[in-house]
């Protein structure tokens, strides 16, 4: 039985077949890596979301807590990133004394909105790459599973008596394609639809606090005060 051994099928496979296995092989090395990057980027990126928002909503003067973040940056959060544009923005706006508070509250708007996609394409990193490996590694398997059991059949074809020994490595080295394409798309799939979810939800806590965060600017834009919540 040791000619039936799966490492013994593999070496025994034919060029196409060992090609498709080299393929789904390296796709799931990728995988992998990508799913344990996002999960260390997704870890980081909540711990810094709580520990700002306690730092926001804590009472802190605006402008102290905008040199705070300024001195000492968090790459991994999303709400400062957010809130330094948007507050950088609306300084820079009010120091035109002719500026219109709506004005003011337009461009701050816009320009935490546009930090806002940047955040989401930082969030979104390698999940398309993820969702290509689940959807096309099943039929890259197949398609070795397909090549192998036609060249079974046509080893088949010149032997004189058809029998199950003949024609069972074929089939097997086949299969072994068909495992590897799952063993590479399973992964891929679950780790896809686990940071989807995390994303959408980051996201909404994103949107909600710029619009919380662009109700207080509205009211210092419009009532004159400069440093209060």
């Amino acid at each position: 039985m040791e000619s039936m051994s799966i490492l013994s099928l593999i070496a025994n496979a034919t060029i196409p077949v060992k090609i498709v296995m080299l393929i789904l092989l390296s796709l799931s090395v990728a995988s992998w890596y990508m799913i344990w990057q996002r999960q260390t980027v997704m870890s980081k990126t909540e711990k810094a979301q709580a520990s700002f928002e306690e730092r926001f909503w804590s009472g802190i003067d605006l402008s102290r807590l905008f040199v705070q973040v300024n001195t000492d940056p968090n790459p991994h959060c999303g709400q400062e990133n957010i809130f330094r544009a948007g507050f950088k923005e609306f300084a820079r706006l009010r120091k035109n004394l002719n500026s219109d508070p709506d004005s003011v509250m337009e461009g701050t708007e816009r320009a935490m909105r546009v930090a806002l996609l940047r955040e989401q394409e930082k969030l979104e990193l390698h999940l398309p790459f993820l969702a290509t490996v689940g959807s096309t590694s099943p039929y890259i398997g197949l398609f070795g599973t397909v090549w192998g059991i036609m060249h079974s059949f046509l080893n088949l074809a010149n032997q004189q008596q058809a029998t199950l020994a003949a024609v069972a490595p074929g089939i097997a080295e086949a299969l072994i394609a068909t495992a590897i394409g799952l063993f590479a798309a399973i992964p891929a799939v679950v780790g896809y639809n686990r940071f989807s979810s995390v994303v959408d939800r980051l996201l909404h806590s994103y949107e909600t606090f710029s619009d919380e965060f662009s109700s207080i600017l509205h009211r210092k834009a419009h009532s004159g005060e400069a440093d209060d919540k």
